[in-house]
């Protein structure tokens, strides 16, 4: 990916690739294949979600005109968390994986589909602010990196929250009352 993307670029690719991923997950016939896409779409979307509420969507707060499209954002992540979690907890033979990648992907490609909206998206509304999109594309690649080079290490970090209450998220585990 080049350097020197600008913001929304850089999310469009980022939402390019995971769609691939789900492509081939749909096709694949092999645990082993399924399991190594599975992770691959869980890093893609953690590394893109904590890059978006990280960098995206506070500069997007305050400067666009629909702000409730940063708060439904937020919401949208938040439930693709839970089943990244459940996801990177769990093999191809456990039950509902299959079902919870399809579901997953669904999520996904509604997200997409509004932040990428022509004219009233989140990406219209924060270019139409006149953010500065080249600058916001360097930060979000620079963490990017980052990211990426702390999950090789350590493996996907368990999901943060934001919108959900009263519960903590681990790999693999159910919901835990808080």
């Amino acid at each position: 990916m080049p350097a020197d993307m600008d913001a929304v670029a850089l999310l469009k690719a980022d939402h390019r690739k995971v769609e691939e991923l789900f492509e081939k997950f749909e096709s694949a016939k092999s645990a082993s294949v399924k399991e190594k896409l599975v992770e691959q779409i869980c890093t893609e979307l953690t590394v893109h979600t904590v890059i978006e509420e990280e960098i995206f969507y506070p500069a997007c707060t305050g400067q666009i005109e629909d702000e409730d499209l940063v708060q439904e954002a937020y919401v949208e992540h938040d439930g693709a968390k839970v089943l990244i979690a459940e996801l990177t907890g769990s093999k191809p033979d456990d039950e509902f994986y299959d079902a919870k990648v399809k579901v997953l992907s669904e999520m996904i490609k509604h997200h997409v589909k509004e932040e990428e909206k022509r004219a009233e998206g989140l990406f219209a509304e924060a270019k139409e602010a006149g953010l500065d999109m080249d600058a916001l594309g360097e930060r979000l690649m620079a963490r990017k990196k980052e990211l990426l080079a702390e999950i090789k290490s350590n493996g996907i970090p368990a999901p943060q929250t934001r919108s959900f209450h009263g519960h903590e998220l681990e790999q693999g585990s159910p919901l835990q009352a808080a």
